[in-house]
């Protein structure tokens, strides 16, 4: 885990197989704005292969959220130029022999977090650029 993470108390996580609904088994909140980070699973062995975030600050302080929240960004959030990740990723997943997906999501601004959800993507991105000289692989820029 990325010490960044750790102060943040409202996150959870779930796991999604290509037979699965990504709508029933994401259970992030539709009125919380923070990051995501989807790992491959390959029976002991997770590759970190993405980060997402949603959410942005306004310069009263406030929170502007979109609809839906983490929970939309990932299931209906674009990717792989398909609509919705609840299609693109097990089309991906088929295609690059993933099994099963574990995303872990942190709610980062809120009453107890004040954590601006892109300043903490940008920051994990970056610890893993030193780490590997690369973005993770469904990452395709920041």
């Amino acid at each position: 885990m990325y010490k960044e993470l750790k102060k943040i108390k409202v996150k959870n996580q779930f796991s999604f197989s290509i037979d699965d609904s990504l709508e029933e088994v994401c259970n992030a909140p539709e009125n919380g704005s923070g990051i995501f980070l989807v790992y491959a699973v390959d029976g002991e062995e997770k590759e970190l292969i993405m980060l997402g975030s949603t959410g942005t600050i306004q310069n009263d302080g406030t929170l502007k959220s979109k609809n839906g929240g983490l929970f939309d960004k990932i299931v209906n959030g674009h990717q792989f130029a398909k609509t919705g990740r609840k299609y693109s990723w097990p089309a991906q997943m088929k295609l690059e022999n993933i099994a099963r997906l574990e995303v872990y999501w942190y709610e980062t601004f809120n009453d107890k977090n004040k954590v601006i959800p892109t300043f903490l993507e940008g920051q994990i991105l970056q610890n893993y650029l030193d780490e590997n000289a690369r973005l993770p692989r469904w990452n395709v820029a920041f």
